[in-house]
């Protein structure tokens, strides 16, 4: 890794507070690069817009998938953009260069008798981990907050004197999100009274709160005692899920884009896509000219 990189890297933890683990994917992918470059006689950095072709070409024969190349573009995009920006190139050869063409992915929410069953299922689990369980399930699915935004939550976050609840989400932007009385009382009843922690859910990690994997696995046993395929549920289901489900009863999309905390609303907009997919499924299965063709 060159000096270039690592003064890249150095700013997007000085400058940008990315996690480690978003540091450490970018390193990869840099030194990806730097591998490609180093086989055709270019340093890191030097390389112009028919270069990075050639690279994106080795990906797509190496049988990446867009979504892969789409994610590595972007870091080669940002590094390039860090070098014309403190002025070690004058220019910027991923200007030049196309995106990936993603396929359009629908998001696969639970239905609202399988987010039911989670409830039920996960005050069943044994000890302190029923409430906890518990807990995490209703706060993920009548927010929408992403894992990230739950386990980082304050205590002090959970006023009495307001439903409303300042969410801090990428970027470090704040959006204020209404939660339910019962999620509330779910949430401080699950914390162990013998622990004094400013997060609302605390734990003995370094972080000092729950960890992302540690509730992922948690509701993975949520699932199992609910009857659900583990692989189907996760805290990023049910963020679509509390999505999908208030597009369905009738939400609009800029309200749905706030309370997701989406910068673009593009982003929000592909919940009506699940919505017209959902009801063209209701109208293949019902309707009695469905079988004859003659719905579409």
């Amino acid at each position: 890794m060159n000096r270039h990189a690592e003064a890249f890297l150095e700013m997007l933890a000085a400058e940008r507070g990315a996690a480690r683990n978003t540091i450490l994917a970018y390193q990869a992918d840099l030194e990806d690069l730097a591998a490609f470059l180093s086989s055709k006689g270019v340093e890191l950095g030097q390389a112009d817009a028919e270069h990075l072709r050639g690279y994106l070409a080795q990906l797509a024969d190496l049988g990446l998938s867009a979504r892969t190349a789409a994610r590595r573009l972007s870091s080669i995009r940002q590094f390039h953009r860090f070098l014309a920006s403190e002025g070690i190139r004058a220019d910027d050869p991923t200007q030049l260069l196309d995106s990936p063409r993603l396929p359009t992915s629908l998001p696969k929410a639970l239905s609202e008798a399988e987010i039911e069953a989670l409830i039920t299922a996960a005050a069943t689990l044994p000890g302190r981990k029923g409430p906890l369980a518990a807990a995490l399930v209703e706060l993920l699915y009548c927010s929408g907050m992403r894992a990230s935004e739950l386990i980082a939550l304050p205590l002090a976050a959970l006023r009495a004197e307001s439903p409303l609840v300042v969410i801090k989400g990428k970027g470090g932007k704040e959006r204020l999100v209404p939660i339910s009385q019962r999620a509330r009382d779910l949430a401080l009843g699950a914390r162990d009274p013998s622990k004094h922690s400013r997060w609302l859910f605390p734990s003995r990690a370094a972080a000092g709160h729950l960890p992302r994997q540690s509730m992922g696995l948690i509701l993975k046993e949520v699932a199992l005692a609910a009857g659900i395929a583990p692989e189907r549920v996760s805290p990023h289901v049910l963020r679509h899920s509390f999505a999908s489900h208030l597009l369905g009863r009738g939400a609009d999309l800029r309200s749905l884009q706030m309370l997701l905390g989406h910068a673009d609303i593009a982003t929000t907009q592909i919940y009506t896509r699940v919505l017209q997919e959902r009801l063209r499924e209701v109208v293949e299965k019902h309707h009695p000219l469905a079988d004859e063709g003659e719905t579409e």
